[in-house]
C-alpha cells in the first residue's frame, strides 16, 4: 500500500509544479505586452519547472549560457569594460597617493 501512496504522491507533486510553472510561464509571456515584469516571471516559470522536468532543466542552463555570452559582450563594448587602469595593473612607485603624501597625488 506504501509504494502506491508514494507514487500518488510523486504524481500530485508533479502535478503541482506543472501547474504552477506552467501559470507562471503564460503570466510571464502575457507581461511582454503588459505591463510586469514579464522576463523575469518567465524564468521564474523555468525555475519551477526545473525542479521536476529534465526540458526545464536544459531551457534554464541555456538561458544562462546565453546570458553571460550576452554580458561578456556587453562588457567588451563598454568603454572600459576590462576594469583594468590606463597602462595595466602596475602600481606607480611607492605605492598609491595618501593624504599623508600630497605630492604623489596626481
Amino acid at each position: 500500500m506504501e509504494p502506491l501512496l508514494q507514487v500518488l504522491a510523486r504524481a500530485v507533486r508533479r502535478g503541482g509544479v506543472f501547474l504552477v510553472g506552467m501559470t507562471l510561464l503564460i503570466a510571464g509571456a502575457a507581461m511582454l505586452v503588459l505591463p510586469g515584469p514579464g522576463i523575469a516571471v518567465i524564468l521564474l516559470g523555468l525555475v519551477v519547472l526545473s525542479a521536476e522536468f529534465k526540458w526545464a532543466q536544459q531551457v534554464l542552463a541555456w538561458v544562462r549560457e546565453r546570458f553571460t555570452d550576452l554580458k561578456e559582450q556587453a562588457q567588451a563594448r563598454l568603454p572600459g569594460g576590462n576594469r583594468q587602469p590606463p597602462g595595466g595593473n602596475r602600481q606607480p612607485p611607492g605605492g598609491p597617493p595618501t593624504r599623508d603624501r600630497p605630492d604623489q597625488a596626481a
